[in-house]
C-alpha cells in the first residue's frame, strides 16, 4: 500500500491564498484586527479563521493553480487586495466614533484633554472620541456583531471570487460613500452637542455684553464641561444604538444574502 501525498502541494497553496486574503481583512477589521490585541494573537486568529473556511473557501479557487507560477503570483496579489479593500471598506466605519468624539470634547470644552487611543494604534485622541472607541469594540462583542465579522470573511469568497477583476468602479464609489457616510453619522450623532453650544455660546455673549464687569471665562469652561458630561451621559445609550445600528449596515452589505 502507497501512501499518496500528491495532494499536499495544491491544499498548503490554497491554504496561503486564503490567509492572504484573511489575514489582510483581520489585519484591518473592527475589533478581531485592533492595534491593541498583540500581533500574535492575530495571526493565530487568521490561521484558525482559514483554517476553518479551508473546506468552503478552497472550493473557490481555480484548478490545478500550482502549474502556472506567474498566474499564482497574480492570484496571491489579487487576493491581498481584496482582503484590504474589505477590510478598509469596515474599518472606515469606526472613524465616526473619532470624528464625533472630537466634535462632542471641542463644544464641551475639552478638546485639550488628550489621551492615548489604544483603539487607534496608540496615537493621541481626545479623551471622550478615546472613551466611544473602547465603547463601540465593547459593543461589538457584547452584541455579537462579531460574528457578523467572521460571515463577511466567509461570504467574501462567493461575493469577490478568486481569480476575478477587482471592481474598481464599485469599490471607488463604495469608499467615496464611506467617507461621506463616516461624516454625516457623526456630525448626526453630536448633533444635540452642536445645537446646546450654539445656544450656551450665544447666552454667554448676551451675558457678557448686559453685565461687562463679570469674567465670563471662569464661569463659561467649568459650566461647558458640566453640561457636556450630563450631555453624554444621558445620550449615551441612543448615541451607541445609533452607531451600532450603521455599523451592522457597513457590514452587512458585504454578507451575501
Amino acid at each position: 500500500m502507497t501512501l499518496q501525498l500528491s495532494f499536499l502541494p495544491v491544499m498548503a497553496t490554497l491554504f496561503m491564498l486564503m490567509f492572504a486574503r484573511l489575514g489582510s481583512m483581520l489585519m484591518l477589521m473592527p475589533a478581531l484586527g485592533e492595534t491593541s490585541i498583540p500581533m500574535r494573537v492575530r495571526l493565530v486568529m487568521a490561521l484558525m479563521l482559514t483554517l476553518v473556511l479551508y473546506p468552503v473557501g478552497s472550493l473557490t479557487y481555480p484548478q490545478n493553480v500550482t502549474e502556472n507560477l506567474p498566474r499564482l503570483l497574480l492570484l496571491m496579489f489579487g487576493e491581498m487586495a481584496f482582503g484590504l479593500v474589505i477590510g478598509l471598506s469596515a474599518k472606515m466605519i469606526t472613524f465616526v466614533l473619532q470624528t464625533a468624539g472630537v466634535i462632542i470634547a471641542s463644544q464641551s470644552s475639552l478638546a485639550m484633554a488628550l489621551g492615548t487611543d489604544v483603539t487607534n494604534a496608540g496615537q493621541q485622541g481626545t479623551l471622550v472620541s478615546n472613551y466611544l472607541s473602547i465603547m463601540g469594540v465593547t459593543l461589538i462583542f457584547v452584541t455579537d456583531t462579531h460574528y457578523l465579522i467572521i460571515a463577511a470573511m466567509h461570504d467574501s469568497f462567493t461575493l469577490f471570487p478568486p481569480g476575478g477583476w477587482l471592481p474598481m468602479g464599485d469599490f471607488a464609489k463604495m469608499a467615496t460613500e464611506s467617507v461621506a457616510n463616516v461624516f454625516s453619522i457623526a456630525v448626526r450623532m453630536s448633533a444635540p452637542f452642536l445645537v446646546v453650544g450654539i445656544v450656551f455660546n450665544f447666552g454667554l455673549g448676551l451675558l457678557n455684553k448686559l453685565m461687562p464687569q463679570m469674567q465670563i471665562f471662569f464661569i463659561a469652561m467649568p459650566a461647558s464641561i458640566a453640561i457636556g458630561l450630563g450631555l453624554l451621559m444621558v445620550l449615551m445609550s441612543t448615541m451607541m444604538t445609533f452607531y451600532m445600528g450603521h455599523l451592522q449596515d457597513a457590514l452587512g452589505q458585504f454578507v451575501a444574502g
